[in-house]
């Protein structure tokens, strides 16, 4: 494809399109307001409703509410009583949180290689790196396609270890036909405004587990409790007892009332997604110099984001020259991710790059391109006009 001077310098788009973006419609705003003029903006009844109705969406017995995703997967790792000494088996391939709710628990995070496929934690990796401080896996569901659950529940019930599922991506996907939320022992879902329903920040953890589920109670408040039951002693009704040192990651009515009116749209919310992915794959399977994302047939996609691999031998420049000319076109491009032991502070702890080759490989060819419901087609078409302009542009 040839382009003149002025089809180069003229972008696709005159608006920046952002990766990701939170869909708030009226009825979201008026579910807050409701809650803005109740007699509670927090620690009251819209919370607990809110957990009810995710549990019941997901099949889990229980859930509970935190004020951010990390709040969550740090009381997941308190729950599972992990601490000084253990280590915990996790994925390079994710955002820092799911390795930094290992450190708050002063334990040690393990990385294993991902697959060549999915790009997901390698159940392979994950069995060759257990010894006996290891306490946990903290598998992680990329992009929204789930881990292998099957064989990474099998490791873990043969060593006699604790699933932690980071679900961030991945509310509204299915394993099995099973939507992922009480298949692992615990699982974390994110609601940033970037997931696929928001509560502006927030998180949730949902398991089967009553033990599981009463300490994370506990836990995101002081670690207090009112419960007479659990109470060493008892003065009166105004009594309350901080058992163990916890932390106030609560979430607001404020924003469960948010989260109540979100998920009643999840499940248009993640069609709309499929479908656009479904445009993507359509155009992009065509383009010999970049690989679409694989979906294994034992899960279904609740597709988070969607990461286009480049194949570098057949482009006459970097990544980071098509992901600088994408923006350039005001494609909000984005990269997910660079590897957690990358980052400074985890060198300085005395990881070293060279640990997961594929994790690192992968890392080098990826872009993360425009993905939420709020998209309308002619967004879509921009981004795949964009991509397919500066592919060919700088194609070999």
């Amino acid at each position: 494809m040839n382009f003149n001077s002025d089809e180069e310098i003229k972008p696709i788009r005159e608006a920046y399109l952002p990766y990701g973006k939170q869909w708030i419609d009226d009825k979201d705003i008026q579910a807050v307001i409701d809650v803005l003029k109740s007699d509670y903006l927090t620690t009251g009844p819209a919370v607990k409703k809110f957990e009810e109705l995710f549990a019941h969406y997901v099949g889990a017995k229980y859930a509970v509410s935190f004020s951010s995703g990390t709040a969550a997967l740090h009381g997941a790792c308190f729950a599972a009583d992990i601490g000084v000494g253990d280590e915990v088996i996790t994925t390079p391939m994710t955002f820092a949180a799911s390795a930094n709710c290992v450190l708050y628990q002063s334990a040690r995070p393990v990385f294993a290689d991902i697959c060549e496929d999915t790009y997901n934690i390698d159940p392979v990796k994950v069995k060759e790196l257990i010894n006996d401080k290891t306490k946990a896996i903290i598998p992680v569901d990329f992009t929204g396609q789930p881990v292998n659950l099957d064989e990474i529940n099998k490791i873990a019930k043969d060593h006699n270890l604790i699933v932690i599922e980071d679900a961030a991506h991945a509310v509204g996907a299915v394993y099995k036909d099973h939507k992922i939320g009480a298949i692992s022992d615990m699982t974390m879902f994110s609601l940033h405004p970037v997931k696929h329903i928001t509560t502006g920040e927030g998180g949730m953890i949902t398991t089967d587990n009553k033990e599981y589920y009463e300490k994370l109670l506990q836990f995101r408040s002081h670690g207090i409790t009112r419960d007479p039951d659990k109470l060493i002693e008892n003065d009166g009704p105004w009594y309350y007892e901080m058992q163990f040192l916890g932390y106030n990651y609560r979430m607001t009515d404020i924003q469960a009332a948010l989260g109540m009116s979100q998920l009643e749209k999840l499940d248009e919310f993640v069609e709309l997604r499929r479908k656009y992915v479904s445009f993507y794959n359509e155009a992009f399977s065509k383009l010999e110099q970049i690989k679409i994302p694989y979906q294994s047939p034992e899960g279904n996609s609740s597709w988070h984001l969607y990461i286009i691999r480049l194949k570098l031998e057949t482009l006459t420049v970097s990544r980071k020259e098509i992901f600088e000319a994408l923006q350039k076109e005001n494609i909000g491009v984005n990269v997910h991710y660079i590897p957690v032991y990358y980052q400074p502070y985890y060198q300085q702890l005395g990881y070293k790059k060279g640990l997961c080759s594929k994790a690192e490989q992968l890392y080098e060819e990826i872009i993360s391109l425009p993905l939420f419901p709020s998209m309308n087609d002619k967004d879509v078409n921009d981004v795949i006009n964009a991509v397919k302009k500066i592919i060919l542009l700088y194609s070999r």
